[in-house]
């Protein structure tokens, strides 16, 4: 079975070759340049090019890149299953049902599923991860699907965001939120709800935002013993191993797993997020 992802997910490179995923990338564009995320940009330089004023652009997979992949799928009689990136924060998810649907016209046996995993970063990577976790013990297509649509609304996400001016131009969040965040250094503590970012609360300075965010964590993920807790970060891997202590410290989880927010996700958010990710207390798993 393929199983397919965009660089929505922020999982390390090495990651995609070593468990046999197919990486479709985002596309990022930077000083009147196209890059594909993860293949031909890494994301410090997004971070670098933010900092001395840039203001990078982002745009979805490639529709010839789905169609060159789903049509060999098809041609190979194989089954797959794509997780996307969330269709609230791009439009990759329709333009790969539209490619899917143009590929059955041609070859109406395609086994293909894609999944809206109103994900982002690197909850869209646990969800993907536990996507190769099921195949590798031989789960069926059908129950992968299922079980993926189950595990993916109750993954959880948890970021503040060093300045909200980022998340402001890209339209991610209102301007007037921006401003607001922007005054005496208070930090948005904002999550996911089906799909889409939403601030949720403010606190002053970051220190006290993770703390309120582990309060979060406590209230909303239950025990953690047998959870994978993942924390992505924007060019800050101090902060991000201070969360990570923190964490273990406080929740004793069975592990917790640090990756860098791609370029893709990156030129939104801009340097200085730190984000947390978890399985709330209504999953079983």
């Amino acid at each position: 079975m393929k199983i397919f992802t965009d660089s929505g997910c922020d999982l390390p490179k090495s990651y995609y070759e070593e468990n046999d995923v197919v990486l479709l990338p985002l596309r990022v564009q930077l000083n009147n340049k196209e890059y594909e995320d993860v293949i031909s940009i890494d994301s410090k330089e997004i971070y670098d090019a933010i900092r001395q004023g840039a203001q990078p652009k982002t745009s979805q997979v490639s529709p010839e890149l789905f169609l060159k992949h789903f049509e060999e799928l098809a041609k190979n009689d194989e089954e797959g299953i794509y997780i996307a990136f969330s269709s609230e924060l791009s439009g990759t998810y329709s333009t790969a049902q539209m490619i899917r649907n143009q590929v059955l016209e041609q070859y109406p046996s395609l086994k293909l599923v894609i999944i809206d995993s109103k994900c982002a970063s690197l909850g869209h990577g646990l969800v993907v991860e536990e996507a190769v976790r099921l195949r590798n013990i031989g789960v069926s297509l059908e129950d992968m699907a299922s079980k993926i649509n189950t595990l993916a609304p109750q993954v959880e996400h948890l970021f503040t965001v060093e300045d909200l001016d980022y998340l402001a131009k890209g339209g991610r969040v209102s301007k007037a939120s921006a401003f607001l965040g922007g005054l005496l250094s208070i930090k948005p503590i904002l999550n996911v709800e089906d799909g889409k970012l939403v601030p949720i609360e403010k606190s002053r300075g970051r220190k006290k935002a993770l703390n309120r965010m582990l309060d979060l964590m406590q209230e909303r993920g239950g025990s953690f013993t047998n959870k994978i807790v993942g924390i992505s970060h924007s060019d800050d891997a101090a902060f991000a191993n201070e969360a990570k202590a923190s964490i273990q410290e406080r929740f004793s989880p069975q592990a917790v797993q640090i990756t860098m927010i791609g370029s893709a996700i990156g030129s939104h958010v801009g340097p200085g997020t730190i984000a947390i990710f978890f399985t709330n207390k209504s999953f079983e798993g």
